[in-house]
Formats: structure tokens, C-alpha cells, sequence
């Protein structure tokens, strides 16, 4: 007798017997018990998940002259015995792959006319039905639409995206899911047992995962591997046949990231790329190793982890010292890789250098803290770039232990003789310089608000407080100084570079001050908006040039002089307002002469 696979050799011959699609099987085999039977069917799903096996078990049932008790076709009477021996007259099968004409849905047709001799039904079986013509599509609507009470149509496809909506509408359709992976490892288990073939668990589960849910994909593996092997399927023989990397080098590769051995990795890639393996199919499994870990992080995501109980447990133990942002970062980066990896001249480079990445993305997990918990760059700071996404701001980082900085006191500042600068006042010896003594942080809060009070002022006040308290000296009361604040003002102005309208206003707007007030009078919230990012550091500036950070800045908005501006403004000409622009900017026209502009009036 010749070998007939296994997948021709265990097709169900039942519903009870379909793996995977008890939804399906059920709502069949109920409709048929209460009599509300459709007359067109549309089976839709990927390959090898049981369309063409529920649609012939459906057919077969049908005509069955003595069904059991719980809906199954007997497979004992002559219509089940014919159907078995294809050499049934009431089921035809048309792949519609070779016979997408008009003519051959014209003769489905004639033929439909026909009652049956035997049995209640004639059945119509079409496989691959997206693959009819347009033509042959709408000859077959009427049919389909108003076909005889004896007449059913059972149609099968892969793509149900090609098929016209008319015949969609026609038609019960039944969305056929993907096999799981632990129901094909069990069927698989029920036919090694039938054969007498010893398999291992984890090479099964490997075999399910290369299948992607198709039943007869992993039956055609399990074939091969079984000839392959001689009789004994195992875990080794299962990684030669197919071609698949063995899951130690995953787990040793995240030792080696979380250890920061890159000459590990890359003599491991080496390794792996001596086997005749290509380095994408390395990070590939590397990416589905790192998401496996990320499912470990959480117990209710467990049961996403599809792999066997001794392998389940390896994961867990790996995922508790990874750290979340590491997987992520290396996900990312390993994404990028993938993408990057087909078009590149250099492929084994774009695998090292992905490797590479992911082994010092960890150190982008230490980043400086500020003391309200934001994460903030300084100097020092290193820019990394994960694999073409977002920069990481890397800092070298000193831990410290903040409970023993709380407990320890500061040394005692010894009092000496020579007596404070003065504090309200410019030194007069060297003009005023401006001062980047670090970039002022502004919340959206602060924006829409009238006052603008860096952070940074409220901390070190409250820094320099405690210091004083510490050494035994009370904190100088620092009065306001109009004088110094207007000067201060001007001097930031002058300093402005490449910033037109915002050196103007600061040429024009002439602070008031009210205590530590500082009061900045506009005539529109768009001078404001113009305003927002140079008057906080002009702040920063001037709490560096008098000392005192006690100032913070309100603004007035005047409605009356912006109307009488209003008022007073006359009407110019084109020609006039680009006199005046150029007054303003003259550099202007030098961009005019360059980009060949002409004004038109």
C-alpha cells in the first residue's frame, strides 16, 4: 500500500473531529438540528485550518441517511460510503482556481437544474472562490441568490477580501481563526502515539510555531521530521530540520546584554552566521524572546507565553532581572534593525551594530534626577540614539543614598571677617556679562499664568537657606533695586542676536518694579507669546547679576495705549511698509535681492 501524509491520512471525517473550530462546528450542526439551514456558505480563513474539511463533513451530513444522536454524518450508509469513495452524484466539487470562466459557472448552473436522484441535497462545493473572474461572478449571482430548495453552495477561500460584495451578501459567512498553538501540539501528540513515534514535547511546540496556525503546515513538518529522525522526533533533530535557531542562544545573548559583554555577542552572532544562518533571523528571534519576557513581567499575561511548562519557568526566572525599560529599548532597537537590514550593503554590520546598541542601552536607564522627580540633561550629558528612534539623554550618574544625606548634617561654615558683597547693587568694575548658568525650566502652568517663576529659584532659595541655617547665619534680607533691574534689562537686550521684533521690544517695554515685582507693561497677549522664552532667561540673568532671587515677573496688558497706537497708525502703502520693515530689518533686503522679489500693488 503507498504513504499517504498524514494530513490526507487524519483529515476529520467529523466535526467532533476538527481541531481548533468549535464555534464553527457548533452553529453548523445546530443549524441543522433546528432546521435553519442557509442555502450559500462562505468559509473564510488561512490555509490548513479546516475550510474544505467542514464544508465536505457538512455535505456528507446532509445526505447522511442516519446521522447520531449529536449531529455527525454515521460514515456507515451508502451516501457516506459513496462520499468516502468519491463516487457521489448529489456533491460535486469544483476548484475554482481552473474553472474561473463564465462558461464553467454556466455549466454549475444547468447542472443545478437537475433534481437529485438520492438523498434530499445536491451539494456544491467551490474551493478558492475569489479566484472566479468578474465575469463569472455575476453570472452566478441569480443562482446563488435563488437557487432550487434541494440546491447548497458551500464556497471556500483564502482571501475574502476579493471577493465582490454581492456574493458576500448571499451568502452565511463563517470566519475560520488560526489553530492554536496548543491544540496542534496535542493533535500532533495523538498521531505520534498512533505511529509509534516518540516525540518530545518542547520539538512539537516547535513544529506548532513554525506552522503559524496552519494544521496541515504542521502535519506536512511533522512528515519530514519524523523521516528525518527515523522514528524519534527530538528537540535537536526538530532545530536541523527546520532550520531553526535553538532557544540557549536567546537566553545566553540576554546574559550577555545584561551583563554589557558585547564581545560575547558578537563572537555569538559570528557563530551563528557560521551555521549558515542569516543575522536577521537572529534578531528576529531575539525580538520574540525579548516580548516572551515582557509577557513573563505580568501573571496575567502569562498564558500568552506559548511554549512548554520547563521552558516557561527558564523565562520567568530571566524576565525578573531584566528590566523593563532594557526590553523595550532593545525591542525598539531590534525593530529598527529589521526594517534597516534588507536594504543594507552591509548586512552583517547592521546585525553587529544592532547587538551592539542593545548591550549599552542600559546605561540610558540611569538618567539625572532633578528634585521634583523630572528627568533633565546637564552637562556631561550623552546623546543615544536607539536604533534611529527617539535620542536618549545618557548622563554618568553618582548614587547616592538620600536617607544618609538627610541624616548627616553639613559641615559647620567657619565665620570669617570679611564682610558680604554688597547685594542690590552691579559691580561696577566690569560691565555685566550674560550668564548660562543652566536653562530655566517653565511648566504650561507658569505659561498661562501672569507670573513667571523659574523652579530653579524656589530650590536653591530654599538650598541656600538651609545652608545658612546649617553654618549659623541668618539669610540678608536682599531689597529691590529698579535701577538694577532696568539696567540689567537693557543689557540682556543688547545682547539679543538674530531676534528682530524680540530686541525691539525689549528696547521699547520699560520694567516697572513693585517690591520684587517685576512689571512688564505689553499692549497685545501676542507680544507676550513673542516674549515667553527670552523673559525667563533674562530672569535667570538677573538673578546672577544682583543676587537677589526674590524677583518674578507680572505682566500688564494696556489695553488704552494699544487703541491710541491703533488710532494713530496711518494708513501706508506697499511701498511704505516695506520702508518701514526694512527700517526694522535690514537685512531684508538683501533677502529680496537674493530670492528675485518684486512688490506688487
Amino acid at each position: 500500500m503507498s504513504f499517504v501524509v498524514s494530513a490526507r491520512k487524519y483529515r476529520p471525517q467529523q466535526f467532533k473531529d476538527v481541531v481548533g473550530q468549535k464555534s464553527v462546528t457548533t452553529t453548523l450542526k445546530n443549524a441543522i438540528k433546528g432546521g435553519k439551514l442557509a442555502h450559500s456558505f462562505l468559509f473564510c480563513g488561512p490555509r490548513g485550518v479546516g475550510k474544505t474539511t467542514c464544508a465536505r463533513i457538512l455535505a456528507k451530513l446532509l445526505n447522511c441517511q442516519s446521522p447520531t444522536a449529536d449531529n455527525e454524518p454515521c460514515g456507515t450508509c451508502a451516501s457516506c460510503q459513496a462520499f468516502a469513495q468519491s463516487a457521489s452524484f448529489n456533491i460535486f466539487e469544483l476548484d475554482a482556481a481552473s474553472n474561473n470562466s463564465v462558461d464553467d459557472i454556466r455549466n454549475l448552473i444547468e447542472q443545478v437544474r437537475f433534481a437529485p436522484q438520492s438523498g434530499k441535497y445536491k451539494i456544491y462545493i467551490i474551493d478558492e472562490v475569489h479566484m472566479l473572474s468578474a465575469a463569472a461572478f455575476n453570472a452566478f449571482l441569480k443562482t446563488l441568490e435563488e437557487p432550487p430548495s434541494y440546491a447548497i453552495f458551500i464556497l471556500a477561500t483564502t482571501e475574502k477580501h476579493k471577493i465582490i460584495p454581492t456574493i458576500l451578501s448571499r451568502c452565511q459567512i463563517y470566519d475560520f481563526n488560526r489553530i492554536s498553538v496548543q491544540d496542534i501540539v496535542e493533535h500532533l501528540q495523538d498521531i505520534a502515539k498512533d505511529q509509534g513515534i516518540k516525540a518530545d514535547a518542547d520539538a512539537l511546540h516547535i513544529i506548532a510555531q513554525k506552522a503559524d496556525g496552519g494544521l496541515r503546515d504542521a502535519l506536512s513538518m511533522f512528515d519530514r521530521i519524523a523521516s528525518y529522525s527515523e522514528g524519534v522526533i527530538s528537540y535537536q533533530h526538530v532545530l536541523e530540520a527546520l532550520n531553526v535557531l535553538d532557544y540557549d542562544y536567546f537566553f545566553k545573548a540576554t546574559d550577555c546584554l545584561l551583563a554589557q559583554d558585547a564581545p560575547g555577542l558578537l563572537l555569538m552572532l559570528d557563530d551563528i552566521l557560521r551555521k549558515g544562518f542569516e543575522g536577521d533571523n537572529f534578531i528576529n528571534g531575539l525580538s520574540a524572546h525579548f516580548r516572551n519576557l515582557l509577557v513573563c513581567k505580568d501573571a496575567a499575561t502569562l498564558p500568552l507565553l506559548d511554549v512548554t511548562e520547563g521552558l516557561r519557568e527558564r523565562y520567568r526566572t530571566q524576565a525578573a532581572m531584566a528590566p523593563m525599560g532594557l526590553l523595550l529599548s532593545a525591542l525598539n532597537i531590534a525593530n529598527e534593525c529589521e526594517i534597516q537590514y534588507r536594504s543594507s550593503k552591509n548586512k552583517r554590520l547592521q546585525a553587529e551594530l544592532a547587538l551592539l546598541k542593545m548591550c549599552y542601552a542600559a546605561n540610558a536607564m540611569q538618567l539625572p534626577q532633578t528634585a521634583n522627580g523630572n528627568t533633565q540633561g546637564g552637562s556631561g550629558s550623552v546623546s543615544l540614539m536607539a536604533g534611529g528612534g527617539a535620542a536618549l539623554t545618557v548622563k554618568p550618574v553618582i548614587q547616592q543614598n538620600t536617607q544618609e544625606k538627610k541624616a548627616d548634617p553639613p559641615p559647620a561654615v567657619e565665620k570669617t571677617e570679611t564682610p558680604p558683597p554688597p547685594v542690590n547693587k552691579l559691580k561696577e568694575e566690569k560691565p555685566p556679562v550674560y550668564k548660562t548658568a543652566g536653562t530655566v525650566n517653565i511648566n504650561l502652568d507658569m505659561l498661562m499664568s501672569d507670573k513667571v517663576v523659574p523652579e530653579t529659584t524656589k530650590d536653591e532659595e530654599a538650598a541656600a537657606e538651609k545652608q545658612d541655617a546649617a553654618a549659623g547665619q541668618n539669610p540678608v534680607e536682599q531689597l529691590p533695586d529698579e535701577a538694577a533691574v532696568l539696567q540689567c534689562w537693557q543689557e540682556y537686550g543688547r545682547q539679543l542676536v538674530n531676534s528682530g521684533s524680540v530686541k525691539t521690544l525689549f528696547e521699547q517695554i520699560i520694567p516697572k518694579l513693585k517690591d520684587h515685582a517685576v512689571l512688564l507693561t505689553i499692549t497685545t497677549e501676542v507680544q507676550k507669546e513673542l516674549m515667553k522664552e527670552d523673559v525667563p532667561k533674562f530672569m535667570g540673568f538677573l538673578h546672577s547679576q544682583t543676587g537677589n532671587r526674590r524677583y518674578y515677573v507680572e505682566w500688564l496688558v494696556n489695553k488704552t495705549q494699544a487703541d491710541d497706537a491703533l488710532k494713530n497708525t496711518p494708513a501706508y502703502l506697499p511701498n511704505e511698509q516695506l520702508k518701514e520693515m526694512l527700517a526694522i530689518n535690514p537685512k531684508l533686503s538683501e533677502l529680496i535681492k537674493r530670492l528675485h522679489l518684486q512688490l506688487n500693488y
